[in-house]
């Protein structure tokens, strides 16, 4: 049989087809199967003939390096996502919920740096000059002297930014409106999204200007368009938060210039976004210290130690198959932990209902939650609060060991900074400070961990006989 002239090729996973379809079976997008050449020709036309490569210079890992320039936006929530700052050449894409803040971050970003004297242009597709101008009384930005431009066709915005002095700073809100002449297809699509991005991300470096491209999210929570898109930019931020809280976290979730999984949070108000600069004290801020069910976690966030509440009920039920729900955790890793507690405790839950939560609306990502998940659902069933002045972290294994985490000391000198003086943490935890006033408890498994929960509880209720 014949080898065929072309091939279909999902521009999203690179899965082959052998004919054209609207869904790949690879990755189950839509609209993203291309037909292309076998030897590289693009929409089954003829494939240019190779030419010859030219010998690159090589050279060793060692040698001196220079920092990458940064320009700093004076938002100092921002500047510790992104690493010190905006990178100068480099392509930051920021992702959120419509609604979510996006807009208002990026236009206060665009005037905190206009007044530092930066040439910042922003360009948006979705709105008109005049929406954007409105905003920007709203925010306390109008007199600053930031660039705007209301236009989609990729062309004509590189030819604005072209000319006059090179942008410091050019946002681009959003790339799904991007459309390019060179693209035969409608704005929104696989295809044209791609072209606008490549476009941007040319001009970048070529120019050194920073760029900062707006993207939507999906309702599963990735951004919208090919995932190349992710691969192609320097640095991917994610701005998160529940319109039901006050707050909002911007999180990095990739940064070629920094760390990842920094976080940087901000409350919203009726003037725009404000720094939170101990989150912390956010989330622990209408803490109940005397109700059952109640454990402080102490987590890492990047570099950033931040303290949060879990909350668990454990209520009988009446149904044939008991509830369990769970809000800002891992619901696979909830199950996990009550089958270890069945399993190596005793702890018996398949007649109870069970209801997970983080304060604050906050969502919890490390291992390190396990103990103090364990220690809200054994106190919740007991009935008596857990030590109000205590944090709890650690890993629990399938066998009911405790595994100890990273960041030990940070995480106990931000518990003692806010005036926590014991913590529950695994045995033969490394980093653990010399010199510190507080106390704390090291365990070997999870049955110590119920033990100790359930000693507690006996003795308050022997108490309250004696009373």
């Amino acid at each position: 049989m014949a080898k065929p002239k072309t091939q279909f090729v999902c521009q999203n996973c690179g899965t082959v087809h052998s004919r054209w379809a609207g869904k790949c079976d690879g990755c189950g997008e839509w609209n993203t199967i291309v037909e292309e050449d076998p030897m590289g020709g693009i929409g089954g036309g003829p494939s240019r003939a190779p030419k010859k490569g030219r010998p690159v210079a090589l050279t060793t890992l060692s040698g001196e390096t220079e920092e990458a320039p940064r320009i700093h936006s004076g938002i100092s929530e921002l500047d510790r996502v992104t690493g010190g700052g905006f990178v100068r050449g480099s392509a930051v894409l920021v992702g959120g919920d419509p609604g979510i803040g996006k807009s208002t971050l990026l236009m206060q970003a665009a005037a905190a740096l206009s007044r530092r004297g930066h040439r910042v242009i922003y360009v948006s597709g979705e709105e008109a000059v005049a929406q954007v101008r409105l905003r920007a009384q709203r925010l306390g930005a109008a007199d600053t002297e930031v660039l705007l431009a209301a236009e989609t066709n990729v062309e004509d915005i590189l030819a604005t930014l072209a000319e006059g002095k090179r942008p410091d700073l050019v946002i681009i809100d959003s790339i799904q409106t991007l459309w390019s002449d060179t693209a035969d297809s409608a704005p929104g699509t696989v295809t044209q999204v791609r072209t606008g991005v490549q476009a941007m991300i040319r001009f970048a470096k070529q120019t050194g200007a920073a760029m900062v491209l707006v993207g939507h999210v999906t309702k599963e929570g990735q951004i919208a368009g090919p995932r190349v898109v992710e691969h192609m930019v320097d640095a991917v931020l994610y701005f998160e938060g529940d319109r039901g809280h006050h707050y909002r976290i911007l999180r990095t979730v990739k940064n070629r210039f920094g760390p990842t999984d920094e976080i940087g949070v901000f409350e919203m108000s009726d003037i725009g976004l404000r720094e939170v600069t101990n989150p912390s004290e956010l989330f622990l801020g209408e803490r109940n210290a005397k109700s059952p069910g109640a454990a402080v976690f102490a987590g890492m966030e990047g570099t950033r130690p931040v303290l949060v509440e879990v909350q668990a009920l454990v209520a009988p039920t009446s149904l044939g198959t008991p509830r369990r729900a769970v809000v800002g955790w891992d619901s696979s890793r909830l199950a996990m932990i009550l089958a270890v507690l069945e399993a190596h405790c005793g702890v018996r839950l398949g007649q109870h209902d069970v209801y997970l939560n983080v304060a604050g609306g906050y969502r919890i990502t490390e291992p390190a939650a396990d103990i103090a998940v364990a220690s809200a659902l054994v106190s919740s069933l007991a009935g008596t609060a857990l030590p109000s002045d205590c944090v709890y972290f650690g890993e629990i294994s399938l066998s009911g060991a405790v595994r100890p985490v990273s960041q030990t000391a940070q995480r106990l000198k931000e518990a003692e900074k806010l005036g926590f003086a014991g913590a529950l943490l695994p045995a033969s935890s490394a980093e653990l400070p010399k010199s510190s006033a507080s106390r704390w408890t090291e365990i070997e498994d999870l049955p110590d961990l119920v033990s100790r929960i359930a000693g507690s509880a006996a003795r308050l209720a022997k108490t309250q006989e004696d009373d």
